[in-house]
């Protein structure tokens, strides 16, 4: 059965297109600093907004209009998984993530949630197969359901930790079995709500043998792929001990599990935690740990996740040269962890949101080519540094000098004289770029 009947398979048309099906910057085998944009960008569907979303808000149900909307249980299921990755094949996607609940019904216990994923699995892979789209990642579902009202790795309650580990086991198995190059760990409940009934250290503790746990088990089970924390801040819980990269990395230092995990960042938990997007990848990159993205943004005017489809060049193109400099993002991607808004229930609005995003990181990936082969800002920056690579700087850096030579230095020194930052100017050469890149 065809779910998206009317709509063929997006093309690419090219900048001066009007087509709203049709691409105008993402050109898969377009040769970017060496490489095809697909292999760059390894764009993927993120499958809970997108085949589980239905337009619900906090304050209303939900509108969105979907063929598979009269099935239940595991008819429902594999309606989703099939209209999934024709809607992938349609938009040359290659890849898709996952949590657990979004492809399966969780289920009246353990044991019926595990047999429910083992059916679903049987039909993704099948579907995997025929297609030849490829698991970019998967993950569990561990903050849903109101077991895990005090949390999951972190909760006060054993029995829940037990249970939550259970989950991660066969999500791990899952990702295992179906090639996925990565599995990630969302906190969305591991912090807390107030210090009067909290035993913060308890709970970064377990919270740190519940991750080396799944170190082990990843090494018992063969399991090559990639370990990501997404860090993210407030919501839901009011202090999440992910609550950005600096973060996370202090905690991964803290408890030596710096060499066994990377970090997927997202564009909206940036700005949720009052950085921009590039400042998250920044940080990533220069620390070695720059391992996925989710690629969607918020609203600055509202203080909650929205996951709207990515359409901000400025902050595409600033993720991209991170990206770049990193030598790639594989075997991470860029997963559209985004979803239409509320008013954008028509099925061709689904098609519309993943061209949008697609074209806003692929203009963003020339934008950012420009820049960086252009070299303006790369020798600028190199020019502002320049003090540390002679004299006085260059001892700072060996390290070879202390406080007291410092100061004879600083008391002979007659012409200390700053330079101008020129940032306006820097940004004005951004706008160039992405005016005719």
């Amino acid at each position: 059965m065809s779910y998206f009947s009317t709509i063929d398979k997006i093309p690419f048309e090219g900048r001066h297109s009007k087509n709203p099906l049709a691409f105008k910057y993402y050109d898969a085998d377009k040769m970017v600093a060496g490489k095809p944009m697909k292999e760059h960008l390894r764009f993927a569907l993120s499958y809970w907004h997108t085949l589980t979303g239905a337009g619900v808000d906090m304050f209303g149900q939900g509108t969105f209009e979907r063929p598979w909307d009269q099935l239940e249980g595991l008819e429902l299921s594999k309606a989703r998984a099939s209209a999934a990755f024709e809607l992938m094949s349609k938009l040359g996607i290659n890849y898709f993530c996952f949590h657990d609940l979004d492809i399966a019904p969780e289920g009246d216990s353990l044991e019926e949630k595990f047999a429910n994923l083992d059916i679903i699995v049987d039909h993704i892979e099948g579907l995997m197969k025929e297609t030849g789209i490829k698991l970019l990642w998967g993950t569990t579902n561990a903050f849903s359901n109101p077991r895990f009202v005090h949390g999951a790795a972190t909760s006060c309650n054993a029995d829940v930790f037990a249970f939550a580990a259970a989950q991660v086991k066969k999500a791990m198995d899952i990702t295992h079995r179906l090639g996925g190059e990565n599995y990630v760990f969302w906190g969305g409940r591991e912090g807390y709500e107030s210090l009067l009934n909290t035993d913060m250290a308890l709970e970064n503790d377990n919270y740190a043998r519940f991750l080396q746990m799944a170190v082990d088990y990843k090494k018992k089970i063969g399991f090559t792929g990639q370990l990501l924390i997404e860090p993210k801040p407030k919501e839901p819980t009011k202090h999440q001990y992910d609550f950005d990269t600096a973060t996370v990395l202090g905690f991964l230092r803290k408890y030596n599990l710096q060499d066994d995990f990377k970090l997927n960042i997202e564009a909206n938990h940036a700005t949720l935690a009052g950085h921009t997007f590039e400042h998250e990848l920044h940080l990533c990159r220069i620390n070695g740990v720059l391992g996925s993205i989710d690629a969607n943004q918020g609203d600055d005017h509202l203080g909650w996740d929205t996951d709207q489809f990515p359409t901000n060049i400025y902050s595409a193109t600033y993720g991209m040269i991170e990206v770049l400099k990193n030598g790639g993002i594989a075997p991470g991607g860029l997963n559209f962890d985004s979803k239409l808004r509320r008013g954008s229930f028509e099925l061709e609005d689904l098609f519309i949101g993943y061209i949008v995003g697609m074209d806003t990181f692929a203009k963003g990936l020339l934008v950012a080519d420009k820049i960086i082969t252009e070299g303006t800002l790369d020798a600028f920056v190199a020019k502002r540094y320049a003090s540390y690579n002679s004299g006085i700087g260059q001892k700072i850096i060996e390290g070879t000098v202390g406080f007291d030579d410092l100061t004879d230095y600083a008391l002979n020194n007659k012409n200390l004289k700053n330079e101008s930052a020129k940032q306006e100017w820097l940004e004005s050469v951004v706008n160039d770029a992405i005016f005719n890149a």
